[in-house]
């Protein structure tokens, strides 16, 4: 596979108790398997620049995925990473980091993972308002099977064998769900331009709450029209608002290509008190036989 190379800023290192980080200390040696030209390259670029600043030990930081081709991302960072099942990483990651609320907890999916079979889960965790992002990465279009048109996908489009005239159906505003449910913030970027995308995800993960950074991520193998996407995004028209009806008005009169930052709010943070010292050391003695 030939290299795909990502031309990012210089982010100044960042130090922590005389520990220095670059983007560099969140890469594992996996190497990424997705097609050449996958959006989803400039995401995980712009996500190990966005921890290296924001100085983030790789061992306070944990990733939860789903399935598809975006949920890939755990294998190939250093941070402790939860590979789940399909739609299911947000009950996952919710679950952590009100376990463990001194980590940080990303997770990260794409359209299909999260607006199928997770679209319910996705309704909770922006009600719940538990601190952690979520990235989702929309392509429009179920790649890792090969092609079918997907929750977010327009409703005209035929390049599926499967839907050849189309879905018919009308696509997920995802935006606007996480508006509706209430989530803390909400953002939209393009992984054609990192150095915006990795200062949304700085933001969104320091902002208190569930974070919402839905990611235009081109899948040119299965949709190579969005190639255009490039010349298709432009920046918000609008100041972002703490208002959610000025917000859902604002979601449900552009057409997806307005990038930046919607709606930030200050809502209380859903936390879990608890004893975490707890010994689990005699929990395994309830399940021998």
């Amino acid at each position: 596979m030939s290299e795909v190379k990502i031309a990012l800023r210089e982010i100044p290192t960042a130090t922590v108790d005389a520990v220095e980080y670059t983007h560099l200390d969140y890469y594992s040696d996996v190497k990424p398997v997705w097609c050449p030209g996958c959006g989803d390259y400039p995401v995980l670029a712009a996500l190990t620049s966005a921890l290296a600043e924001l100085a983030l030990p790789p061992e306070d930081v944990a990733l939860v995925s789903g399935i598809g081709c975006s949920s890939r991302i755990p294998a190939y960072t250093k941070v402790y990473g939860f590979h789940g099942v399909h739609g299911r990483a947000l009950p996952i990651a919710t679950g952590l980091k009100l376990a463990r609320p001194e980590l940080t907890v990303l997770v990260a999916g794409g359209d299909g993972d999260g607006f199928s079979i997770g679209g319910n889960h996705f309704l909770h965790a922006c009600r719940r308002n538990v601190d952690m992002t979520y990235i989702i990465m929309d392509n429009q279009v179920y790649g890792m099977t090969k092609g079918q048109a997907s929750p977010t996908t327009d409703p005209h489009w035929t390049g599926s064998q499967l839907t050849p005239e189309g879905s018919g159906l009308n696509p997920f505003r995802l935006l606007g769900l996480a508006v509706s449910a209430e989530a803390n913030y909400i953002a939209r970027t393009f992984s054609g331009d990192p150095v915006h995308l990795a200062e949304t995800l700085i933001e969104a993960i320091n902002h208190p709450g569930f974070s919402v950074v839905q990611i235009l991520s081109p899948c040119v193998t299965f949709r190579p029209e969005q190639r255009n996407w490039k010349d298709m995004v432009r920046p918000m028209r609008h100041e972002a608002t703490s208002d959610r009806l000025t917000a859902g008005f604002r979601i449900n009169d552009e057409d997806g290509f307005d990038m930046g930052l919607i709606y930030k709010s200050s809502r209380q943070v859903y936390q879990c008190e608890h004893n975490n010292k707890m010994d689990v050391s005699s929990l395994g003695e309830e399940f021998t036989v």
